[in-house]
C-alpha cells in the first residue's frame, strides 16, 4: 500500500447548487453526508469535490482573476500529486477523517463560467469526487495522506 501527503490549501462551501463556492476557515464533513452547509451534501457517490494546488494554479495562470471555489471545488490540495489517484484510494484529512475516491472528472453543467470564460474547465478532467466514509472537522493547512488501493 503506497501513500503520499499534501496538505489542505483551501476549504469552500455553496448554499446553492449551480453557484460558485466561498471559501471558510474549517469544515465538517459528515459520515454518509458531504460537509455541513454545503449544498451538494447528500446521500451519493459525489460528495465532497477535491482539486489539486497544481491545477488549480495552471487555470490562473489562464485567468489570474481566479478564486477558490470558482470551479465548484470543496477541497483544493497543495503538495500532493493528484494526477495517479484512482476511484477506491483513500484520503485522509487531519489524520481522522477518510475520504473514499468515487469518481475522477465529472461533465461540466452547460454554460459553466469558466468554461464561457477560457474556453474549457478542469473539473471534467480533473476533478476528484468521493464519499465520506469517517466524517469529522478540517482546517486549513490540516495533513492530507493518500493512500492508494491495493486492488
Amino acid at each position: 500500500m503506497r501513500s503520499m501527503k499534501g496538505s489542505v490549501y483551501s476549504l469552500c462551501i455553496s448554499d446553492n447548487k449551480g453557484t460558485k463556492k466561498y471559501e471558510v476557515d474549517s469544515a465538517r464533513l459528515m459520515e454518509g453526508w458531504g460537509i455541513e452547509g454545503d449544498a451538494h451534501a447528500a446521500q451519493w457517490h459525489r460528495q465532497v469535490s477535491l482539486l489539486s494546488m497544481a491545477d488549480f494554479d495552471f487555470m490562473k495562470e489562464i485567468i489570474p482573476s481566479l478564486k477558490p471555489g470558482d470551479f465548484a471545488e470543496n477541497i483544493i490540495i497543495q503538495g500532493l500529486n493528484t494526477k495517479h489517484i484512482k476511484t477506491g484510494d483513500k484520503i485522509i484529512i487531519s489524520g481522522n477523517v477518510i475520504l473514499e475516491v468515487t469518481q475522477i472528472g465529472k461533465e461540466c453543467h452547460a454554460g459553466c463560467e469558466i468554461q464561457k470564460l477560457t474556453g474549457r474547465c478542469i473539473m471534467p478532467k480533473r476533478g476528484i469526487f468521493a464519499r465520506v466514509n469517517t466524517g469529522g472537522q478540517i482546517k486549513r493547512e490540516d495533513s492530507v495522506v493518500w493512500i492508494k488501493d491495493p486492488m
